[in-house]
């Protein structure tokens, strides 16, 4: 199969998981390959304005059951990720983020330094109206969307869920006064055989309807 076979397949076969096998679990060296896509994505800066929790405690994904309308596949999946966004973004974080850069990438010391005035230029006086945290946040969502489709190229099923209580998320994990707040949860691992929606016809608007060719 090409490339471009293997990623239609693979988008046209996942969909939001809603009952998730409980007795299987995704190995563990393909479970690594997941969490290097999720270090992979992009965002604006390169800041990374995230961080991502892997809840593996059972006692908790149950209480996190009853903080996400009763969705089961919070506690039923074999993994659940939780998306959570930094705010602020303050000057520590960039110069955190120039620094490694600059490491990584075999630079002297202050060679960033330039951009690293323009990032915090940019943060403490945004050229247009801008809500920072929801700036942030749509960095986040980015992931999300990164880590669903590398998921679905290896056959790992999925569903991203804001159906949640943001702050009962972050009461439960502990994320109090750390800087991180919940965002978004995705539970992953294998659909389960009496899911019907995993057979159901995917619901899109035609791509003329949604695509346009500006000359």
């Amino acid at each position: 199969m090409n490339t471009r076979d293997l990623l239609l397949d693979g988008l046209k076969w996942r969909y939001a998981t809603k009952a998730f096998d409980p007795e299987k679990k995704i190995p563990s060296d393909l479970w690594t390959v997941l969490e290097d896509a999720l270090v992979l994505t992009p965002s604006s800066f390169g800041l990374q304005p995230w961080k991502f929790f892997v809840v593996s405690n059972p006692e908790l994904r149950e209480r996190l059951v009853a903080l996400s309308w009763g969705q089961r596949q919070v506690a039923d999946a074999s993994h659940l990720v939780i998306f959570a966004v930094k705010s602020p973004v303050t000057e520590d974080d960039v110069h955190r983020h120039i620094v490694n850069a600059e490491t990584l990438q075999g630079m002297p010391p202050g060679t960033l330094g330039g951009f690293e005035k323009v990032v915090n230029g940019f943060l403490a006086n945004p050229p247009y109206p801008l809500d920072l945290r929801a700036w942030a946040t749509r960095q986040v969502y980015l992931a999300l969307g990164n880590f669903m489709t590398s998921a679905a190229l290896v056959g790992v099923d999925t569903c991203p869920m804001e159906g949640l209580d943001p702050a009962g998320y972050d009461a439960a994990l502990g994320l109090e006064g750390t800087g991180y707040f919940t965002v978004a949860a995705c539970p992953a691992g294998y659909r389960a055989a009496n899911d019907k929606y995993a057979t159901a016809p995917k619901v899109r608007f035609p791509k003329s309807a949604v695509i346009s060719t500006i000359d």
